[in-house]
């Protein structure tokens, strides 16, 4: 599989782990998942994320879970290899390239504070790794409580020729984007790939800022991918509407925490991908109550996109 390069556009989408509900990784619906998105048009697939559960993962269940993936898709796979320490994150980020992977994402540790830090933190990354890993650099204070500014994210571009994709998730961060996209202008940083997070909240005029595509997860990722190519053809009204029917039940998905994350869940258990929407301890269900109102959602929805026409 070739190596994720900076001119990755498009649709990425983080891709939630199925469990059984004993809490055994479900590789049915994996397989069934990988095989959607597929049919879905999207550019690659980011496993083991924070969406995936990851941390809920012993090393052997991810890279597992990345031989299956990798085996069965010629779309490029992204792998999550945020961990404590250096020398885990290089025993799987090496493991998951000698299967094939196309690069690897690493999100910064809550501990970092200053800018030093920071950039520091991502040179040792890369040293770990090694400098022909192509990796992702995620930028998403909300969770991580890391502040990056553009000027800090030209400092880790500027001094990892490996950092080739931006994951941006600030929030607001349209002006973020901006002044990246103005760097590249002005010469004083390189060409790398931006591609949005936060559940594709504001890929509307993300896109129209400058980003490349999402890099999220979302129960309907083809909307996602019609969005992107809409803007991509000029057809700024159509891309508005579509994105606008989706936008409430996008928003009650987006839901911070593992209640987000059982919402997508559920929503997939619906469209036929998932066996069971269970999740790993510590987890949050849905309430009967929760469940009808995305059912309600989603029957809104379809009255513009037949994508949420979803059966009992």
């Amino acid at each position: 599989m070739p190596a994720l390069t900076s001119d990755i556009r498009g649709v990425v989408p983080i891709a939630p782990t199925p469990f059984l509900d004993d809490g055994r990784i479900d590789d049915a619906s994996l397989d069934r998942m990988t095989d959607f998105f597929v049919g879905a048009e999207v550019d690659g697939i980011t496993i083991l994320g924070q969406l995936g559960e990851a941390p809920k993962l012993d090393h052997a269940e991810g890279v597992a879970i990345a031989q299956r993936v990798i085996g069965r898709t010629r779309l490029p796979v992204v792998v999550g290899v945020s961990a404590p320490g250096f020398a885990a994150m290089r025993s799987l980020a090496r493991e998951v390239m000698d299967l094939g992977a196309a690069g690897v994402m690493i999100a910064p540790p809550n501990t970092l504070r200053t800018d030093d830090q920071i950039v520091g933190y991502y040179r040792n990354a890369v040293e770990a790794i090694g400098p022909d890993v192509p990796f992702i650099l995620q930028d998403y204070p909300l969770t991580f409580s890391v502040q990056m500014t553009p000027a800090v994210i030209r400092r880790i571009v500027l001094e990892n020729e490996s950092c080739v994709m931006l994951k941006h998730e600030d929030w607001p961060g349209l002006e973020k984007i901006t002044a990246l996209r103005g760097f590249e202008r002005d010469g004083s940083m390189r060409h790398i790939a931006i591609l949005v997070g936060n559940g594709g909240l504001f890929l509307d005029f993300e896109v129209e800022r400058g980003a490349d595509g999402a890099n999220t997860g979302y129960a309907f990722p083809e909307m996602l991918v019609d969005v992107v190519k809409l803007n991509a053809a000029g057809r700024r009204d159509e891309a508005h509407d579509l994105f606008d029917a989706h936008l409430p039940y996008l928003r009650y998905e987006q839901q911070q925490g593992p209640l987000g994350l059982a919402v997508r869940k559920y929503v997939f258990k619906r469209r036929g991908i998932f066996t069971s929407d269970a999740q790993r301890k510590p987890l949050m269900g849905l309430t009967a109550q929760a469940k009808g109102e995305v059912d309600y959602l989603l029957s809104r929805i379809a009255r513009v996109d037949p994508r949420a026409s979803l059966s009992a």
